[in-house]
């Protein structure tokens, strides 16, 4: 994405996505009256809790309290990012995603290659069970102890030695001008021929299941042993994880992930039902890469040879975790014993017995200790200052909070220094944060978010309500003027429309309470304008109380007297005499 996605662009999506069909294509739904139920694809349950609203495009769960937009649906099931959420709602009904009214590509439709990579794996997987050269592949892959049903999950396959791709898909110079943008054909002196030759092929696949990318182990001699396709429109080694949709696809709710150093470990790990297993694409963990694990579970154990070199990649993931450390996520490291790695350890040892060491893994505030008190004599007065000094550009990469805190507590009570005193923001929000609590107005706006056709019965109300200072009445104010502007709009597009508001999660939150259940549809507008007035009285109340609390009535004004006057007897007239 090459900037912001105009908000138009997102209402229009969202009137075209029916959130029941895409939610069925992930999870089995039955009707249930006007709704759709199924079991909660976000936590654990046996009795059906999870609701499908076709009306609001909106589904909520009464078990966990999940609840969201289409939008929302696919970043939390499918672990997608906003960017990649609208972009696969918009391939889904045949959009092409806008960006401040230019194309939001720079470069080529990517669809052509994406069909060109699956044809490529689906002729790669055929080779493996028909090509006579793939006697070979099928014994390494015996040997290796895999069964044929775990290399078909991965789609494992074979490329034969000789230009067996260029044969098949490059018959012309168009095709092979694709083919060479994907990676899967080289070119040197002139000729052009297959990259991957002789070698079990990975299907590298991004979090969207789409092929991007291979990754190939040689089978007879010559180096290197494994090629992964280069740098592609499609493919960047620096963000992709070989796994990850997989992991997606095991696991309902993701607990944990392992990060692993190449493909088989993946794969022998998920043979034996650990399917939490992801693997770098041969380069070190980036902060891509971090981000989107995080994003995707609670912790992460990266898993590395006890070797040197393993401990060299162990300290580079840390030190680029750090600015991500906020202690709310576990990161955890564990060494292997020589000469092992996760496929030799867990068919040693068995799922349990490999699972069981890696709740043993240190975690990072450990290994940043550890690591840097084998640098200095701790024993001295000079050792401990310069752990002092070691430590400190580290954590100054660590984001400000209680975690941070506490690892400068730990420094203070390795070397005797005192601790530093942790900086506060005391700066003051200029925006006033809504209550916790559904006072009137957080009622009122409630009501609106679940009901939007609410915001056409303001007509007859009282509008002193805007005047009142109470926190979030320049919410309500907003949203109603919204809603009367767009008259139509369902409640996933104006929650939608509120997503990069400070309070969006707040407000979908009360889009929900439980206090909207209790309320008949017949009621529904009888309550909203209630809210409406009762807001504009207490704000005239405190209007004409406004005048005791400035000075002295001996100091009034006679305007001032009089305007007191004429408010006292407004508030005097019976209530029926107003209509």
């Amino acid at each position: 994405m090459a900037g912001k996605i105009p908000q138009q662009f997102i209402d229009d999506l969202l009137a075209r996505t029916d959130i029941v069909d895409l939610i069925s294509t992930r999870i089995q739904l039955r009707k249930a009256g006007k709704d759709y139920q199924a079991r909660c694809p976000f936590h654990e349950e046996k009795t059906p809790s999870f609701t499908v609203s076709a009306d609001k495009q909106f589904y909520y769960c009464f078990g966990c309290g999940a609840h969201g937009t289409a939008i929302g649906f696919l970043m939390e099931h499918d672990h997608l990012a906003f960017p990649e959420a609208i972009e696969e709602l918009a391939q889904r009904i045949g959009l092409e995603i806008p960006d401040q009214g230019a194309p939001v590509r720079t470069g080529p439709d990517p669809a052509p290659l994406l069909r060109l990579m699956e044809q490529a794996s689906a002729l790669y997987r055929q080779q493996l069970r028909d090509h006579p050269q793939a006697a070979r592949a099928v014994q390494y892959l015996k040997d290796r102890g895999l069964s044929g049903t775990i290399a078909a999950r991965f789609d494992l396959g074979f490329a034969p030695s000789g230009d067996f791709l260029l044969g098949r898909l490059g018959c012309g110079g168009a095709e092979q001008a694709k083919l060479m943008t994907c990676g899967l054909i080289a070119e040197q002196d002139a000729r052009r021929y297959d990259r991957f030759r002789d070698r079990i092929m990975f299907p590298i696949r991004d979090r969207r299941g789409r092929v991007i990318g291979f990754g190939g182990r040689l089978l007879g001699d010559g180096k290197p042993k494994y090629l992964n396709s280069p740098e592609t429109p499609l493919f960047h080694k620096g963000r992709e994880l070989y796994g990850l949709f997989e992991v997606q696809q095991s696991n309902r709710k993701i607990a944990s992930i392992i990060v692993v150093e190449g493909y088989m470990d993946v794969i022998a790990l998920a043979q034996f039902g650990i399917t939490n297993a992801v693997a770098t694409l041969g380069t070190a963990t980036t902060q891509d890469h971090l981000q989107q694990l995080l994003r995707t579970t609670p912790e992460l154990v990266f898993c590395f040879d006890g070797d040197r070199a393993g401990r060299d990649a162990a300290w580079k993931a840390l030190v680029t975790a750090l600015p991500l450390a906020t202690g709310q996520q576990s990161i955890r490291f564990h060494f292997l014993p020589e000469g092992e790695d996760p496929d030799t350890l867990v068919r040693r040892l068995g799922p349990e017995g490999f699972t069981a060491r890696l709740d043993e893994a240190q975690p990072l505030s450990t290994l940043l200790f550890e690591h840097l008190e084998q640098q200095v004599d701790m024993t001295s007065m000079d050792g401990r200052a310069r752990l002092a000094n070691l430590a400190q550009p580290l954590v100054a990469q660590l984001p400000q909070g209680i975690y941070r805190d506490l690892v400068l507590k730990r420094i203070a009570d390795l070397t005797g220094l005192p601790t530093p005193r942790p900086v506060r923001d005391t700066r003051r929000s200029t925006r006033a944060a809504l209550p916790v609590r559904l006072s009137l107005i957080a009622q009122a706006i409630a009501l609106l978010l679940d009901n939007p056709h609410l915001a056409a019965h303001t007509g007859a109300c009282d509008d002193a309500w805007r005047r009142s200072t109470n926190p979030g009445v320049d919410v309500l104010g907003q949203l109603l003027d919204m809603l009367i502007d767009r008259p139509g709009m369902n409640k996933a597009a104006v929650l939608e429309r509120w997503r990069e508001h400070p309070h969006f999660r707040y407000l979908q939150r009360i889009s929900v309470d439980p206090f909207l259940q209790d309320i008949a549809e017949e009621h529904l507008v009888a309550v909203f304008v209630g809210a409406l007035n009762r807001i504009s009285e207490e704000t005239c109340k405190i209007e004409r109380r406004l005048p005791f609390n400035q000075s002295s009535t001996t100091q009034w004004s006679a305007e001032e007297r009089a305007r007191l006057k004429a408010q006292t007897q407004a508030a005097r007239i019976p209530r029926d005499k107003l209509h």
